[in-house]
């Protein structure tokens, strides 16, 4: 028996070496602050641990992992009861700006106007632009019906595109609608 679960330890250990930053990734890109990152990847590599025995035969390891991290923080922002409010102007980092690149700038403006969609708009956006995910993909890990994965990009985008008085290719990111896949 021992020797079953050092196995499945071993394979478990070779995961989180091979995934863990892509999970780390997505996660700062769902919650926009390294901390929470990290906390939202530890939570999801316990409960995956802890289901490892039953999964870890399936060809859908990722799937799972990331339908936990999706889900896991979906779970932590409706508990929260004083959610933090995001802020146009960081003060910590107003003296610091002058010293970013124009890419850099540009990113933080972007990420400034995502943090302000409605949770599920955010995550579909990330799954769509940052993980390259097909509608499908999305409505999986989320849980939702493809015809919601669309129009929660769509109102996503429009309401971004409203903040911003520009198209979002004007800012040199791609993100404009694209064809399913």
């Amino acid at each position: 028996m021992s020797e079953v679960k050092s196995s499945q330890d071993e394979e478990f250990r070779e995961y989180v070496a091979a995934r863990s930053a892509a999970l780390h990734r997505a996660a700062y890109l769902l919650t926009g602050n390294w901390a929470t990152a990290e906390d939202l990847v530890q939570t999801t590599l316990t409960k995956t641990y802890l289901a490892w025995s039953r999964i870890r035969t399936t060809d859908s390891i990722d799937a799972y992992a990331r339908r936990i991290l999706y889900n896991t923080n979906a779970s932590w922002w409706r508990k929260r009861s004083n959610r933090e409010k995001p802020t146009e102007v960081f003060e910590d980092r107003a003296d610091l700006s002058r010293d970013f690149t124009e890419h850099a700038a540009v990113r933080d403006a972007m990420w400034r106007h995502i943090a302000v969609l409605p949770k599920r708009q955010r995550a579909v956006l990330v799954l769509r632009y940052y993980e390259n995910r097909s509608d499908a993909q999305i409505a999986e890990i989320l849980g939702i019906s493809i015809g919601t994965v669309k129009s929660q990009a769509s109102r996503a985008l429009a309401g971004m595109r409203k903040r911003l008085g520009t198209p979002a290719s004007a800012l040199g990111v791609a993100m404009e609608p694209r064809e399913a896949a």
